[in-house]
């Protein structure tokens, strides 16, 4: 397995190599971002100008559903959807967190007994109801209601977020997470046939172990030991963060390399990368500079234009889109744009824009 991983990589890098470095006819929807705060009708305008698709969002089960019997809270969700519909933004949504009232952490995947399983689904049910291809929100704001939002209904629906660290997921368990896919898959693929259930964006290379993280690679792999648990997602999901791009060329060929040896020819989305501006990498690796950020853009997405039809890679997500102060290590600097109301752009952005064939401003 790893002499196949190996090959993959350095057939992959030599691709890359030769390979143009403009975009070039991309899938659509391929182009996305991960914002880190709430999309406003100016940053809309700004993610459309630039040339972004598509818009991955929190679903955050705890807070849509807090109380057992207070039922669903939808309202900043249609706020965010209604926003990015009118700007004709697709959203990629992840479905996250298990409410108290079911669980002490929010971390806790909730497949443990009946009662957990039976709100999740419940959940999902309710989510893809409102906003999936016949949901009821499309309803309300029909072109004919006070309130009228261009009909972009979600059909694809990522299960939880980083399954294989402990940030998001404890304890790891590849063989919970599968009961989780099943389970979600059943219950969104019920809801609406053309769904596409998309599998946990996966922490490329944690530097913890046990039940605290383990590789991307790693865990695909054992969710793939479960038997029949391909028929539960339409794709995978990487988060390929990284020193370098060499490092995240890596990642992306070790768990392509995974499907490939499962005979799986799934789509393979990524929906968290990116490095900050902060020029600290002996603190935080993943911040590369102002310049480093903006070659970064240019080194990854060359590399993942250039193989997207061998990967079968059918959208990218940037994170993040502005810098986000007092939050995690490096999400501070990892945005296009500095913190605060307007769009103070960095070279990143201008970088990217690039290479979406966009527009730096509306």
């Amino acid at each position: 397995m790893k002499r196949m991983k190996t090959t993959l990589a350095l057939l992959g890098l030599a691709i890359a190599l030769l390979a143009p470095s403009s975009a070039q006819a991309v899938p659509a929807g391929f182009f996305g971002i991960a914002p880190q705060t709430t999309v406003t009708e100016a940053d809309a305008q700004y993610m459309q100008a630039g040339g972004i698709e598509s818009v991955r969002l929190t679903v955050p089960w705890a807070a849509i559903q807090p109380t057992r019997t207070g039922g669903y809270h939808w309202d900043a969700l249609d706020a965010t959807v209604a926003v990015t519909a009118r700007a004709r933004l697709g959203v990629f949504p992840f479905l996250y967190g298990t409410p108290r009232w079911l669980a002490s952490k929010e971390t806790t995947m909730p497949v443990a007994n009946a009662k957990q399983r039976a709100a999740w689904s419940a959940f999902l049910e309710a989510a893809v109801d409102r906003y999936g291809s016949h949901g009821s929100y499309w309803l309300e704001h029909s072109p004919f209601s006070a309130d009228p939002v261009p009909k972009h209904p979600i059909r694809a629906w990522q299960i939880w977020n980083e399954a294989n660290y402990f940030y998001f997921a404890y304890p790891v368990s590849p063989t919970r997470y599968a009961q989780l896919l099943t389970l979600s898959s059943k219950a969104i693929k019920g809801a609406d046939p053309s769904a596409k259930v998309i599998a946990s964006g996966l922490f490329g290379e944690p530097d913890e172990g046990g039940l605290r993280a383990m590789s991307a690679a790693d865990f695909l792999a054992a969710l793939y030991r479960v038997p029949g648990i391909e028929s539960s997602f339409d794709g995978v999901a990487l988060h390929p963060y990284a020193y370098d791009t060499a490092t995240l060329e890596r990642l992306v060929e070790e768990l392509h390399g995974v499907t490939v040896e499962n005979h799986d020819r799934v789509a393979l989305y990524i929906t968290e990368m990116g490095w900050g501006s902060q020029n600290d990498p002996n603190v935080v690796a993943f911040e590369q500079g102002v310049g480093g950020q903006a070659r970064a853009v240019r080194g990854a997405y060359r590399y993942l234009i250039a193989n997207r039809a061998r990967l079968k890679l059918r959208g990218t997500f940037w994170f993040s889109w502005k810098d986000i102060p007092n939050s995690c290590s490096f999400c501070d600097s990892v945005g296009f744009f500095h913190a605060g109301p307007g769009f103070r752009s960095k070279p990143a952005w201008h970088a990217f824009v690039g290479i979406s064939g966009g527009r730096v401003r509306p």
